[in-house]
Parts: C-alpha cells; structure tokens; sequence
C-alpha cells in the first residue's frame, strides 16, 4: 500500500497542483502545511503575511476536505513535525514543490533532504511550478525553457483521494490556530480576500477590464492600485499558479485580437505588457536561486563597505517624515495598506539607496515585512538592482519631486496621505519648503513643525552618490566583475543575438546593461 503525504508550502491552490495530483494516485493519502517558528522569527515576516497563510488555509481545507483529503497543520521545525508524522501516518511518499525562498528556508530543505535519505522506504519529489530552473548552467536557452513550462497543460484538481489511517483512527483535517495562539499581533493592513477563489476572481476581473489601461496607469499610484493585476499575493502564496495566470492571459490576448471592439487593439497591448512581466517575475527568480547569498550580500563586491547604516535616516524613511512628500506619501500608503505599485516602490529604495546613502539590507527587510506580497528572490534582486549594487544595471535615481508632479500631478494622492499638507497650494506641494512663513500660515503647515523639513540636501546627495558609484564602475576591477554578473545573471536575447549580447557583456558591461533594463527589447533567448 503506498501512502502519500503533500507538503504544502507556497501552493495553497487546487488545481494546477502537481503534488496534490501525485498524491491522488496513491492509495492514502494526507496534505501538512507546517507553520515553522524559524519562519515566524525571521525578519521578513510580519502578521499579515501569516494571516494571509491561515486564511489561504481555511479555503483549502474546504476544498481538501470535500475531496477525502485532510489538511494537517503543525507548528514546529518541518524535521521533527515529519518524524512524529511519520509515526502516525507511515507515509513512504512526500510530494512538494519547489520553493526559491529566504536563506531559512533553504537550509531546512538542506535539512529535510538528508533526514528523507535516513528514512528506509521513503522517497522525497518535488515539482516545479514557477519558470525558475533548479542547477541551471546557463541562462542561454532559459526563456524557452520559461515558455515550455507555461504552455504545459494545466493540471487538472484531484476528484478524490484515499482516505488515510493512522495508527488508531482516521486523521481528521487540523483546525487552525489564531495568531493570537502563534503570539502574533493582528496586523494593521486591511487584508484582501484569501484563497484559490478570490485569486481567481481578481484575474479574471483584470483580463476583462480592469487591465484595459494597465500601460499607461502602472506608473501613478493614484491608477495602478485598481488597473495593476493585484495578483502579486496569490502567485506569491500560491493561491494561482504562474501557470494559470500565463494561460488565462494569453486566452484573453487571443479573444481580443479577433475582435472588432472599439479599444480591442488598445486593451491587447496593454495585456501584452503584462504577460512580458510575468517573464520578469521568474527571471528575477533565478538569480536568487542561481545565487543564494545575494539575500545578503552584494551582487558585486566592489560595492562591499560602500554605504552603511544611519538610525535617524532610516526612522524618518520608514516613518514618512523625509520631508519629501512623495517619498513620504507612498511609505505611508504602503504601510497602512501592504501594497504600492511598482515605480513607487522603486522610489523608496532608490531615495533610501542614493539620496540617504543607506545599505540595502536594512531597508529590505523593513520593507518585507510590508508588501504583502514578499516574494524573496524578486524582493532581494530588486532592492539591489534599484541601489545600484548589481554593478550591470543602470543606476536609477528618482527625482521625489518630479516623480510628486508626474505622477500625482493634481496632489491628490499627497493629500491624501499626507494630511498636514491639506491646504498647501499645489504648486508648493511637490516642495512644501519653498513656502513663505506667510504662506505657511495661511496653510496651516509649518514647516519643521506640522511637516519636517527635508532631512537631507537632495542636490548635494545625488552629487555624491553620482561622484562614488560612476567613480567606482569606471574601475577595472568593477568592469571585471560585472562582466561576470552578466554572464551568469543578465537576460538574454534570442536566436543570432545571442553571441551579441555574450560579446557586449565581455566589452561593455553597461551596454549589456541596456537589454537587462528594457523588457521591451530583451526576448529572454
């Protein structure tokens, strides 16, 4: 008799679930999802995020339930919860995914891979279930290695499944614990809908409308909020597949192009724009999985001492209080709401990177803890390449101010948030300094008082971040190394191109920087 145990992790779905579909041709057969204290006490976690997990949960285990399978759940080192299991329920099959996480969770896969070899009869498999690849040699061939995963048959959800014994009794699904009873606080965002459904629901209510202007509303935070996918939590819970959401997208992109409809052409583009970044989610993936130290330390090494920590800084940044309203603005927007659209994330890190001149790692982890949506191999290559400590990507360096009158050119988002600046004119809003004492008066906001004033002297930062880090990539050694960053980390173009880009690397690590930057010209090979 074999019986079969599905560890979940971050696949909390049931359809597209290869390791749920193994299981289900087995003759017994149970599903363990471990709340592990080393993931409780990391610094990435925060209570939304285990919210979020137990909510998933519950909608699984419905789901699991009405199928014959019960969904345990333990607390405790993944080890030692499979070892007691096993006494109960003899599984000789343990189905996963893989999983690209945090340097925690990799070395329990380290820990949970020698403890399945001590076991006689027991065998470990996992399933892939994203585009990135396990021991990849080369990041040639990578993209079409993407699109044969993708375009793969979806995997159809278990009817059923063989009811498991214990050693006394059947096992019966756990209930869930609180965070309360896992000494966690509620969190302070207002959490969206968990679980395989919802997630469902916001994709295809994107596809079929709200995605329509995704192109040109991404970049405000006023527009992304509503026309941004706002699938970013459940392919990073597993809540959808990567899979089904490619899939579902393309179907749409083909509807569209045989229609007639007035703004078919349109609504097409923009949906093409967003099936290239789901692209880009796995290619940023892979660095972290080609490369697990880069959750730590720099991509290039030259960049090793260059900025350091700065307690004052950093509290004004991830308070709010730079005197920089649109920095200020998002970081309250994002905090109070676990989500920010992407260019407004990259400000923050880019104002925390070259205006504060503060290390990466410190602000990455602050915030982790308030994206819901923590995926750590696209979070960690992100906070680098946006601090310019990749050595191969240009260095971006958002302007607050012009990023306050592109993209809030009414004020409406700065007021919003920043509620001292209610009466300020708008042509003072993107610089509330420039306002006269009088003009303070009148707005009820004084300066250094009701609003801070800017904690550092913009010009004068980026004149320095500009001197050190062009001074430094003009090195040999920098060129050296980042000739190698390319080869092994950078995105490829495809068929005869691809000497190109392997010769440009060698040449011109900058110039091969050019298609890492531009997702419109990189065909990712």
């Amino acid at each position: 008799m074999s019986n079969a145990l599905v560890w979940l992790k971050h696949d909390l779905r049931l359809h597209d679930q290869a390791a749920l579909a193994a299981a289900a041709t087995m003759d017994q057969a149970a599903a363990l999802f471990v709340i592990e204290p080393e993931w409780l006490s990391s610094p990435e976690c925060a209570p939304q995020h285990v919210a979020f997990t137990l909510a998933s949960l519950a909608v699984l285990r419905a789901d699991l339930a009405a199928r014959g399978l019960p969904l345990l759940v333990r607390v405790g080192s993944v080890c030692q919860v499979l070892r007691e299991l096993r006494c109960e329920f003899p599984f000789d099959h343990l189905f996963s995914h893989e999983e690209t996480g945090p340097g925690w969770s990799y070395t329990r896969d380290l820990a949970v891979a020698a403890w399945c070899r001590e076991q006689a009869g027991l065998s470990w498999q996992e399933f892939t279930q994203t585009g990135v690849v396990r021991r990849l040699r080369s990041r040639f061939g990578w993209a079409g290695r993407w699109q044969h995963r993708m375009d793969a048959a979806l995997i159809a959800a278990p009817a059923g499944f063989g009811t498991p014994q214990g050693s006394s009794r059947v096992l019966q699904p756990s209930e869930l614990p609180s965070l309360a009873d896992l000494g966690l606080a509620a969190p302070q965002q207002p959490l969206p809908t968990a679980g395989e459904h919802a997630g469902r629901q916001v994709l295809q209510s994107f596809l079929q409308g709200r995605g329509a202007d995704y192109r040109s509303a991404m970049s405000s935070p006023l527009t992304a909020a509503d026309s941004c996918s706002r699938l970013s939590a459940h392919l990073a819970f597993g809540s959808l597949s990567m899979r089904q959401v490619h899939q579902a997208s393309e179907a749409r992109i083909a509807d569209l192009r045989s229609s007639t409809a007035a703004g078919a052409a349109s609504e097409t583009r923009a949906l093409r724009s967003f099936t290239g970044r789901l692209r880009w989610h796995c290619h940023f993936m892979q660095k972290l999985e080609d490369e697990p130290r880069i959750e730590f330390e720099n991509f290039a090494r030259v960049c090793d001492g260059l900025r350091g920590r700065d307690e004052a800084l950093f509290a004004a940044w991830s308070k709010g209080r730079t005197g920089f309203p649109m920095v200020d603005a998002c970081m309250r927007s994002l905090c109070a709401t676990g989500w920010l659209n992407f260019r407004m994330r990259a400000m923050l890190v880019s104002f925390a990177a070259y205006h504060l001149w503060l290390d990466w790692r410190e602000p990455g982890l602050f915030l982790a803890r308030q994206f819901l949506d923590f995926e750590p191999g696209i979070h960690w290559s992100q906070m680098q390449m946006q601090s310019g400590s990749t050595g191969i990507n240009t260095l971006r360096i958002y302007s607050p101010t012009k990023q306050a009158q592109d993209q809030d050119p009414e004020g409406i988002f700065i007021r919003r948030w920043l509620p001292e600046l209610a009466q300020v004119p708008l042509p003072y809003l993107a610089q509330p300094w420039l306002l006269t004492p009088a003009q303070q008066q009148a707005s009820g906001c004084r300066m250094g008082l009701d609003y801070p004033l800017p904690i550092i002297d913009e010009r004068a930062a980026l004149a320095h971040a500009k001197q050190v880090l062009y001074g430094l990539r003009a090195q040999p050694e920098a060129r050296g190394e980042a000739a190698a960053i390319q080869q092994k980390h950078g995105s490829r173009k495809s068929g005869m191109a691809q000497t190109g880009v392997r010769s440009a690397a060698k040449k011109s690590p900058r110039r091969a920087a050019l298609a890492e930057d531009n997702p419109q010209l990189d065909l990712f090979g």
